[in-house]
C-alpha cells in the first residue's frame, strides 16, 4: 500500500506558509514587548515546530531526522550573516540551554532503556578496545603530529589541548542515528555505546591531566587514579545497586498506584537523579542517564499481565500439542511488553530532544569559514580526527568496523566544551579555536548521512 508523503507535494504553499509563520513569531513577541519568559516560550514553540517540519524533509531524502534538526540549527544560528539577528538570543539563553541539556539526558535515558545490559557486557572487551584506541590515537595525532605540523610555533600545552579535543566523542548524535533507524540492538551499536562510556571516562582523565599541566605544571598519579576510581565506582555501583533495588521499588510503587503515571515518574526520576549524581562526581550527566536506563530490564509477560492471565497460559505451556505455538507466541508478547518503559518516556523526548540538536547546530559559526588558510588547516585537523576514530573501528571485529568507526567520529558539543576550557585557560587563540569549531562542524554534520548510508547498505 502506498503511503502519503510526509510533506504533501500538492500543498507546498501550506508547508512554506507554516515556515514563514513560524519565522514571524519572534517579530510578534518583540512587537508585544514580551518578557524573557514569554520569549522563551515562543522560542521553544519555534524550535519544536520547525524541527518537526525539517526532520521529515531530511527523512524524505534518505537522511535521519537528526540531520534535519542540526541543519535547522545551523541555519537559524547564522542568519546574522544575511542581516537577520532575531535568533541571536536563543543560543545564549540559559533557560533554553538547560532544556537542551535535559534533551540529551532524556535521549540517553531512552537509549539505555532500549539496551540490554547483558548484550552490552557481551561486547565489553571489544568496546573497551574501541574506546581506548579511539582516545589514544586521536590524542597522539593532535598533540604530537597534526598540531605541530599544521600550526607551528604554538606551545606544547596548546597541542595537548588540541589532542584532548580530537579524543572527544559525542554519543548523542550517533545514538540518535542508530535509534532513528531502529539499529540500537545491533552489535555495532552496542560497541559504540560501550566505547562512548569508556571514551567519556578516559576523556575526562585526559582533560583533567592537561588542565593540571597548564595550571600547575605537573599532575599527580593519585589525582588521575582518583578520577578513574570515581568513574568506575559510579558506573559499577549505580548499575549493580540500582538493579537490586529497581524491581522491589517498582512493586512497592505499583501498590500505591498501578497506573502508567507511576512507572513514568519512577523511570524519569531515576534518570534525572543518576544524571545529577554523575555530574556531582565530575562525570557527564548523560552517562548517569544511560546507566539509569540500564537498570530497568524489559518487562516480560509475567511482570506486566495479571496473575489470572498467567495462570490461564500456564496449562498451555505444559500441553505438548500447544507448546510449539506458545513458544512462538511468548517471544512476540514479551517483545512488545519489553518496550513499555521506553514507550512511556518517548513523548517527553519529542519535546526535549529536538531542542538539544537544534541548539547544537546553532553553536556552529559559519563565519569561521571566511579565512581560507584557517579552513585548510581545519580540514587537515578534521582528517586526523576522522582517521583516529576510524582506526578504533578496526578493533570492533566482525560487528562492522566502518559503522563503529564512523559512530565514534562526531565531536559535537563535547569537542566544543573541551575547546572552551582551553580557551578559558589562555592556551588557545582565536585561530586555534576557529580550527576546532570547523572540525566540530564537519564531524557533527558528515557523520549522520555517512552512518545512515553504511547502516542501510548493511541491511
Amino acid at each position: 500500500m502506498l503511503h502519503k508523503p510526509l510533506v504533501p507535494s500538492c500543498q507546498p504553499r501550506l508547508f512554506w506558509g507554516a515556515i514563514v509563520l513560524l519565522a514571524m513569531l519572534p517579530l510578534t513577541a518583540f512587537a508585544a514587548g514580551g518578557g524573557a519568559v514569554g520569549e522563551n516560550l515562543l522560542w521553544l514553540a519555534l524550535i519544536l515546530m520547525s524541527a518537526r517540519l525539517f526532520a521529515p524533509l531530511a527523512q524524505r531524502i534518505g537522511f535521519p531526522a537528526v540531520l534535519g534538526e542540526l541543519l535547522l540549527g545551523v541555519a537559524l544560528g547564522n542568519l546574522t550573516l544575511v542581516g537577520i539577528g532575531l535568533f541571536d538570543t536563543i543560543a545564549k539563553d540559559p533557560i533554553i540551554a538547560f532544556i537542551a541539556e535535559l534533551g540529551v539526558i532524556v535521549l540517553l535515558l531512552q537509549i539505555g532503556l532500549e539496551t540490554r545490559l547483558a548484550d552490552l557486557v557481551k561486547v565489553g572487551a571489544r568496546a573497551t578496545a574501541v574506546g581506548g584506541v579511539g582516545i589514544v590515537i586521536p590524542f597522539v595525532l593532535g598533540a604530537f603530529v597534526v598540531g605541530p605540523w599544521l600550526l607551528p610555533g604554538q606551545s606544547q600545552n596548546t597541542y595537548l589541548f588540541l589532542g584532548a579535543t580530537l579524543a572527544a566523542t559525542s554519543v548523542g548524535i550517533t545514538g540518535r542515528v542508530f535509534r532513528d533507524l531502529g539499529k540500537l540492538n545491533t552489535p555495532a551499536a552496542r560497541i559504540v555505546l560501550g566505547a562512548a562510556v569508556i571514551d567519556d571516562v578516559l576523556g575526562l582523565v585526559i582533560l583533567a591531566v592537561v588542565t593540571s599541566l597548564v595550571q600547575a605544571g605537573s599532575v599527580s598519579v593519585g589525582e588521575v587514579g582518583w578520577i578513574i576510581a570515581k568513574a568506575v565506582g559510579f558506573l559499577a555501583g549505580s548499575i549493580w545497586i540500582g538493579r537490586k533495588i529497581a524491581p522491589h521499588s517498582s512493586r512497592w510503587l505499583a501498590r500505591l498506584d498501578a497506573g502508567p503515571s507511576m512507572l513514568f515518574a519512577q523511570v524519569l526520576a531515576t534518570g534525572l537523579a543518576l544524571a545529577w549524581l554523575a555530574h556531582a562526581i565530575g562525570l557527564a550527566p548523560i552517562i548517569g542517564a544511560f546507566a539509569a536506563g540500564l537498570l530497568f530490564e524489559p518487562l516480560f509477560l509475567k511482570d506486566f499481565d495479571t496473575p489470572r492471565i498467567v495462570q490461564e497460559i500456564e496449562p498451555m505451556l505444559r500441553d505438548p500439542e500447544s507448546r510449539p505455538l506458545m513458544d512462538r507466541l511468548l517471544p512476540i508478547l514479551s517483545k512488545h511488553a519489553g518496550h513499555q518503559h521506553e514507550h512511556m518516556i518517548e513523548p517527553i523526548g519529542y519535546f526535549f530532544v529536538p531542542v538539544f540538536f537544534v541548539l547544537t547546530g546553532m553553536q556552529v559559526d559559519l563565519s569561521t569559514l571566511a579565512d581560507p588558510q584557517i579552513v585548510a588547516i581545519a580540514l587537515g585537523v578534521t582528517a586526523a580526527a576522522v582517521a583516529g576514530k576510524l582506526a578504533a573501528g578496526f578493533f570492533a571485529g566482525s560487528a562492522g568496523k566502518w559503522i563503529v568507526g564512523w559512530g565514534m567520529v562526531p565531536r559535537g558539543e563535547v569537542g566544543l566544551i573541551f575547546a572552551m576550557v582551553g580557551k578559558q585557560l589562555g592556551v588557545m587563540d582565536e585561530a586555534m579555536f576557529s580550527v576546532i569549531v570547523i572540525m566540530v562542524i564537519l564531524t557533527t554534520l558528515i557523520t549522520p548521512p555517512v552512518l545512515t548510508w553504511l547502516l542501510r547498505k548493511e541491511s
